[in-house]
């Protein structure tokens, strides 16, 4: 059964570096949330490693950009993995083919800049549908639009043995007061309808890898039982966490607050019936990060 903590320094001795998600813990999409910054500033200040680990299809310079956009200082952590850097490295060396249909927001297309660490990258063209041999999806084209409107594409596509790359696993995600739907939904989508999807975001295992070696870049030699992964997400970041066998401090006032009661802390029954519901168990719980 899951722990109930009041604040981040309860455990944080435990682990020499965390992996700590973004939206939701860190930033809410719009702006950055002052006690868990405090909270990962005086993390940091005991000698401990925190590298971001984002579901972000965008690539580590972009997200860079956006954290200090939304107020998000410098000393808070030390390096970045994001799901967009993973999947970028699988379509260069051709996942899903050269000629490649995109679904997404014309602010993602960086997406296709090219990668430099990819050696032989293959060229990757944009098409039409029609001439597509894979799809590549950021995102939704509008993440207001229930998926479901792209069942006619995904129908043609999947009867042309189409695969679908997934630069961002989450289903949802809260910007401000309004929920959005990511890539993810749309993977699940494709997949419900016999296609295939490829996914490098949490909870599957490339991320964890890339974050694995941001974390010896800046600290080496720290065992997976020295890392506490912190997130709001019960089916990426928890259990993400878990098929890893790391340690894992779930935030239930992000995407679960409804279903946990939280308000500052979680109700424990309500949490308890929810993670006996999605069959989670996270080392600790808090309702928000601080």
């Amino acid at each position: 059964m899951t722990q109930i903590i009041s604040s981040l320094a309860d455990v944080s001795d435990r682990y020499e570096a965390m992996f700590v998600d973004l939206w939701g813990c860190v930033h809410d999409g719009v702006k950055a949330l002052p006690d868990a910054v405090a909270a990962l500033q005086a993390y940091r200040k005991t000698g401990g490693v925190v590298i971001l680990v984002t579901n972000s299809p965008r690539a580590r310079a972009g997200v860079e950009k956006q954290l200090e956009a939304f107020g998000v200082p410098a000393d808070a952590w030390d390096s970045l993995a994001t799901s967009g850097d993973s999947a970028r490295a699988a379509m260069f060396r051709g996942a899903v083919g050269e000629k490649i249909w995109f679904i997404g927001e014309a602010r993602d297309t960086r997406f296709f800049d090219p990668l430099h660490i990819i050696t032989d990258p293959v060229e990757i063209q944009q098409v039409p549908l029609e001439q597509a041999e894979g799809i590549v999806c950021t995102g939704p084209f509008d993440p207001l639009a229930d998926p479901a409107e792209m069942r006619p594409q995904f129908l043609y596509a999947k009867q042309k043995g189409m695969k679908l790359l997934c630069a961002n696993p989450d289903i949802v995600v809260d910007r401000g007061e309004t929920r959005e739907w990511c890539a993810g939904a749309l993977a699940r989508l494709y997949t419900e309808m016999g296609g295939e999807s490829l996914y490098f975001g949490k909870p599957h295992p490339p991320i964890y890898d890339l974050a694995r070696r941001r974390l010896a870049a800046v600290k080496p030699g720290i065992a997976d039982t020295s890392i506490l992964a912190v997130g709001d997400g019960i089916h990426t970041d928890i259990q993400g966490a878990m098929g890893e066998d790391i340690d894992s401090l779930f935030i239930s006032g992000g995407l679960a607050a409804l279903e946990t009661g939280t308000a500052q802390q979680p109700d424990a029954d309500a949490l308890n019936a929810y993670l006996h519901k999605e069959m989670s168990n996270p080392t600790y719980t808090i309702g928000k990060l601080r």
